[in-house]
């Protein structure tokens, strides 16, 4: 009597591992489409987009969907159906653009999650993602005061309110307090026109580092630097391939890694709707290389005030 007993036992215990090892339905990543607003081949902003995807799929082994040139409301929702009806369940936008839309027709599709940059939200299955950029440009800003011999740097700021602007023009100051800092604003991310134009008058008036703060239009401007002999401070993407004696070293913000983290949470069923911030301790902020010209003495006074800035989340003061 005890045999059938024990088949019973066993039975009964498999059948709770196998339901335990079973994803739900409703849970976990399916596929994934990206919205970008320019082109993945701009090697800034929608390259960096891109490689995140790609580090999606080959992480969770899904189906990866993209779109270029999508900007309009109607071309939003036409993406979005498009990945709905092929059994995407989490969309990323790739930029601020995407704010609004996405608020809006949440609720059309509660079984989606939608994530995009620089926002707010306000329903349930939608996730701003924000880079904390204020320490990204005061590290960025130390070794412009360092590096600079005409003490005179330029910031070509997109819009005011990117935190790594105060953070740069405070980082120059805290390790030169003889530099004037020149700031321009394109009031747009992607006026290479009117950043070049930005840039001739800082190179005029004698400005030898300038720190490109567009995606759209930091390439152009650290070009034309070079045919000057002056110099830059990278932005978003490791820019030193541009001109390692050009480039001193970049703000580098990881958006492969930042995207592969979202989807990792998503997986889980623990991504948070609302706006989530990121910074060095996150591992999605760092500095790029540094070129050949950056003493090594100073790279290491600095990466110990990154260490330190990770572990306290303060800057270094006078």
């Amino acid at each position: 009597m005890k045999k059938p007993f024990r088949w019973i036992t066993l039975l009964f215990l498999l059948t709770i591992l196998v339901s335990c090892g079973q994803t739900d339905d409703n849970t976990g990543v399916k596929k994934v489409g990206l919205l970008v607003p320019d082109t993945i081949d701009d090697q800034v902003w929608g390259t960096e987009g891109y490689k995140g995807l790609l580090q999606i799929k080959s992480k969770f082994q899904v189906d990866i969907f993209y779109k270029e040139g999508i900007t309009s409301e109607t071309s939003t929702r036409a993406a979005v159906d498009e990945f709905i009806d092929k059994g995407v369940n989490l969309i990323f936008g790739h930029g601020s653009e995407y704010a609004e839309i996405f608020n809006e027709i949440a609720d059309e599709y509660p079984d989606v999650h939608f994530v995009f940059f620089n926002g707010d939200t306000r329903k349930e299955n939608v996730t701003s993602l924000n880079f904390k950029g204020h320490a990204m440009g005061f590290f960025g800003g130390m070794v412009a005061g360092e590096m600079t011999e005409a003490n005179k740097v330029g910031i070509i700021a997109a819009f005011e309110w990117q935190p790594e602007i105060n953070g740069f023009y405070e980082g120059v100051l805290f390790q030169n307090d003889e530099v004037d800092v020149d700031i321009g604003y394109v009031q747009n991310w992607d006026d290479d026109e009117k950043a070049l134009l930005i840039a001739e008058k800082m190179i005029a008036d004698g400005v030898d580092i300038i720190y490109p703060a567009g995606d759209g239009y930091n390439v152009p401007v650290i070009e034309r630097l070079k045919e000057d002999g002056l110099y830059a401070i990278g932005y978003v993407s490791d820019q030193s391939d541009l001109g390692k004696e050009t480039v001193y070293t970049s703000t580098v913000q990881h958006i492969d890694q930042l995207y592969l983290l979202v989807t990792n949470k998503f997986n889980e069923g623990e991504l948070a709707s609302g706006t989530l911030y990121f910074d060095f301790q996150d591992d999605v902020i760092s500095m790029g290389t540094f070129s050949p010209k950056v003493d090594q003495k100073f790279i290491k006074e600095l990466t110990g005030y990154i260490e330190e800035y990770k572990k306290t989340g303060d800057l270094p003061s006078k």
